[in-house]
Formats: C-alpha cells, structure tokens, sequence
C-alpha cells in the first residue's frame, strides 16, 4: 500500500461567490470536481472523494448515488439544507490509482459546527471508481 503525507485543509468556498473549488484543490469548480458532476469519470479514489464532499457543499444528492457502489448504496439519501462544510482535509491515502482495483482515503471534512473524520473505501466497478463505505476512526 502506498500512502501520501496529510495534506493542509483549504477551506471551502460558497460556488455562488467565488468560482474556487470547494475540494481545496486550486483552480475553478467547472475545471476541478465540476467535470466529474458533468460525466467525466474521476481517474482515483481521492478525486472521487474530493468530488463527493463538493457534492455534499452544493447539495447534489444525484452525483452521490451515482458514485455509491449498488452493493452498498440506500434507496434515497436526504441531504440536510442547514449543512454548511466548511473545509476538507486528505489525511491519508493508500492504492486507488489507475493501477489498483480498491483504494482507501482518510479525510476530515470539517462543517460549522464540528468534523467528521474518515476512512473511507472505494472500489473500480465497470473502470470507474465508486464509494463503498467508512468508518470512523476512534
């Protein structure tokens, strides 16, 4: 398993007031996480969590049943309109490249009022990378 040093948090920005990527990756959201919200497959694990907690900040329920593995996905999943995420942070990757079939990444996204820490895990189904599940570390 490789795994790569944490990274610092960038916090998020509001898509309606800065054109900025709400996954703490430089560049804009249309050239960053929006072109995996738009269709295109996201080539690693850690890029498909980035863009699943973008999700989470614009409230895009579709994207996140799209990118969840069927072994694992609910029937609906309700986003509460109050949460407000402020910042995600990549502790911890390991595999996920194009090269693995299974992928891990350690994260925490960080909302008003609190964190969440996770490792979630993710596996290729028919080339494309999807989320499986997390745990939350003790």
């Amino acid at each position: 398993m490789s795994r790569r040093p944490a990274r610092a948090a960038r916090p998020a920005r509001s898509a309606a007031t800065d054109p900025a990527c709400p996954c703490g990756l430089p560049g804009a959201y249309e050239a960053c996480c929006g072109r995996f919200h738009g269709g295109a497959a996201a080539p690693t694990a850690e890029a498909l969590m980035r863009s699943r907690y973008c999700a989470f900040v614009r409230g895009d329920a579709g994207y996140l049943m799209r990118t969840w593995h069927p072994r694992t996905r609910p029937e609906r999943l309700d986003l509460d309109p109050g949460m407000r995420w402020t910042g995600l942070e990549i502790l911890a990757t390991a595999d996920g490249t194009a090269f693995h079939s299974l992928g891990t990444v350690e994260f925490r996204a960080s909302y008003r009022g609190g964190s969440l820490h996770e490792v979630s895990r993710f596996e290729r189904v028919a080339g494309a990378w999807v989320y499986v599940d997390g745990v939350f570390p003790g």
